[in-house]
């Protein structure tokens, strides 16, 4: 894009990435800003806003995926943003076939229903997968720290949500009852003899029974990541389904990362398909055997193919 008259040095790999986004404005674009989790420090938003007020239209855009998008940005302005921005600090975003930059909730930091550290595991796929080319179509990866799911991992190709499996100690119970009046699933009952009776049909993994007992009687005995698969939004959505239980917050990126080799082997020849299209044409028990080859025990035996969303339903 560099010519004598005109200064400009922009990466062509970052234009084509789609981290500058054409607008309708002739040589406008929108800069799109990599924040992974949803979270930046307070000097690094002071920057930004100077840079969007200098140069862009004096607001910025938060995306529905946790992005800082600047608007109205000439391209002869793309060498001083980037510049002011801080490249290093604070790089565009990625758009076409590509993994994306990860969501993620506030996680169990400050969050009392957070029961993982997704903010931990979004900062971990984004330095060490965001930007990996799939060669076939975009690949959203989203993290929720508990089963209210704030962030919608279902709807993303793979996402991740924390999971307790709660287990009772007999001896250390006290019968106060706390543990079936917090259970909103009706998984824990009282029984005649006044100790909690688990129904683990119904339970969602939430631990709030762990939480609220005085006596530490329920205990932790698995903790970790539900993973599910195939989800996407847009025109024909589709609905993640489930694939692993209580998948280690440290095995996170080994696991995205074989996920994508499957979709690379299996999109092969297909054009733009995105990884839940994939799924409804071959069926889940391939990608299940395959993750059950990595990850034994934690990768379900079976499952159902993604959910598809009628979004016409009612249309004559």
């Amino acid at each position: 894009m560099s010519e004598q008259k005109n200064t400009t040095q922009i990466d062509l790999k970052n234009l084509k990435a789609g981290g500058f986004i054409k607008e309708r404005g002739k040589d406008l674009f929108t800069v799109r800003l990599r924040v992974p989790g949803g979270r930046m420090s307070v000097e690094r938003l002071k920057r930004i806003a100077a840079v969007a007020d200098k140069y862009g239209k004096g607001f910025v855009h938060l995306s529905v995926r946790q992005s800082i998008e600047l608007i109205n940005i000439n391209f002869r302005d793309f060498d001083a943003v980037v510049d002011e921005l801080g490249e290093k600090e604070q790089k565009v975003a990625s758009c076409g076939a590509r993994v994306r930059v990860p969501t993620a909730c506030g996680g169990c930091e400050y969050n009392p229903n957070g029961l993982v550290d997704t903010q931990r595991s979004a900062l971990e796929v984004d330095e060490k997968l965001f930007g990996t080319v799939t060669g076939h179509h975009k690949f959203k990866v989203g993290f929720a720290g508990c089963p209210f799911d704030c962030p919608k991992s279902a709807t993303n190709d793979v996402g991740f949500q924390g999971a307790i499996w709660p287990e009772l100690q007999q001896d250390e119970c006290i019968s106060c009852g706390l543990c079936a009046k917090s259970c909103t699933e009706g998984a824990i009952t009282m029984g005649g003899d006044g100790k909690p009776l688990f129904s683990a049909d119904s339970c969602l993994y939430c631990g709030d029974c762990v939480k609220v007992c005085p006596t530490e009687a329920w205990k932790t005995a698995r903790k970790g990541y539900t993973v599910r698969i195939g989800g996407k939004w847009g025109r024909r959505p589709l609905i993640g389904t489930l694939y692993a239980e209580f998948l280690p917050e440290e095995q996170v990126v080994e696991f995205v990362h074989e996920l994508l080799a499957w979709y690379g082997e299996k999109a092969e020849g297909l054009g733009r398909i995105r990884i839940g299209d994939i799924i409804l044409k071959e069926g889940s028990q391939s990608l299940v055997e395959r993750l059950r080859s990595k990850f034994p025990d934690h990768v379900v035996k079976e499952t159902i193919p993604p959910a598809v969303i009628p979004t016409q339903v009612g249309k004559r």
